[in-house]
């Protein structure tokens, strides 16, 4: 079984495929405890200084490491198959750690969303699942091709047999599902 992500702040969809491409479990994951601020690089409230930002980003990540953590173990409890791979979008793989960096022109619109696939990935390896990256733009494309004619009915069959919700988020973590696939037959 492979797991494809589409992630939000906090929140993300999650669609688990068989090797077949079948949707075999969708579901929404909260990537963070109730209550906590899930995005802390752009904090609404009163100014924070680089301190202040990073105890909140430090708390933020513990949330979000024991939120994320109970839901895949709930994701993976379900599934009747190991679960093998998680696809997550793709990051720079130079992107700054440090939050007074991460809070400046261009990081700071990108910081929460990293940490949250960051925080996937760690706690995908530290199950034993590969991680898989994708870039959003064009995944559905990259399926596509490699599914052929059965792209349509794989990609947007679920809404018909399953139905709503089937939006734009499950199509996406379902071609890197493919993709994921695709590569690990490479």
């Amino acid at each position: 079984m492979r797991v494809g992500i589409a992630h939000h702040f906090g929140w993300a969809v999650a669609v688990t495929a068989s090797t077949d491409h079948r949707v075999v479990d969708r579901r929404r994951i909260e990537l963070v405890e109730p209550g906590t601020a899930p995005a802390p690089i752009h904090h609404e409230g009163k100014p924070l200084d680089d301190v202040a930002a990073a105890k909140l980003v430090a708390e933020v990540r513990a949330s979000a490491l024991r939120a994320t953590a109970a839901e895949l173990d709930q994701l993976a409890a379900d599934i009747a198959q190991p679960i093998v791979s998680m696809s997550l979008r793709a990051w720079p793989p130079d992107f700054p750690d440090d939050i007074a960096v991460q809070r400046r022109v261009p990081y700071e619109a990108r910081a929460d969303s990293v940490m949250y696939r960051q925080v996937l990935a760690e706690l995908a390896h530290a199950r034993g699942w590969a991680v898989h990256l994708f870039e959003a733009k064009d995944v559905e494309a990259q399926a596509a091709a490699i599914l052929g004619d059965r792209a349509h009915d794989i990609l947007h069959g679920p809404r018909a047999t399953l139905g709503a919700p089937w939006s734009s988020d499950h199509r996406i973590a379902l071609a890197a599902t493919v993709l994921a696939a695709s590569q690990q037959r490479d």
